[in-house]
């Protein structure tokens, strides 16, 4: 459905080290990193598409984020959510909601929330019901 999903940022080298943390634990793999625009784009391991990309703005202006814009990213389980919401505060991000149920999504909605350091919403999200013991 998606082919990419770009993400302002004002700060390329706290943005690439942030989104990198958070990548390698979902298993995206960096696909390009080019320092002249500045920009950065990841992607999963057996498809070219889609693509998160990272980097300023095409106009040159400031990067700012948008109310209600959020960009959700699957996880694998609820481990992975867990961890990935710890990296990203760990990395500079804010808590915009812990890891946990969301059963108004629906029954098996496990999620966290958070904010990258130049204020962009992203989520980290599985479907799927815990792995039994």
């Amino acid at each position: 459905m998606l082919s990419h999903v770009y993400i302002g940022v004002n700060d390329f080298e706290r943005a690439f080290s942030f989104y990198s943390a958070l990548m390698g634990e979902l298993g995206l793999k960096l696909r390009f990193r080019d320092d002249g625009k500045p920009w950065a784009g990841w992607q999963g391991p057996d498809a070219p598409r889609p693509l998160f990309l990272v980097g300023t703005p095409y106009d040159e202006q400031a990067a700012s984020p948008g109310n209600g814009q959020m960009v959700a990213l699957m996880a694998a389980d609820r481990a992975t959510v867990d961890r990935v919401h710890a990296i990203a505060l760990a990395q500079g991000g804010t808590c915009e909601g812990p890891p946990g149920l969301r059963p108004h999504y629906h029954a098996d909605y496990y999620g966290a929330y958070f904010r990258d350091p130049d204020g962009n919403k992203l989520c980290v999200c599985c479907h799927k019901p815990p792995d039994p013991c």
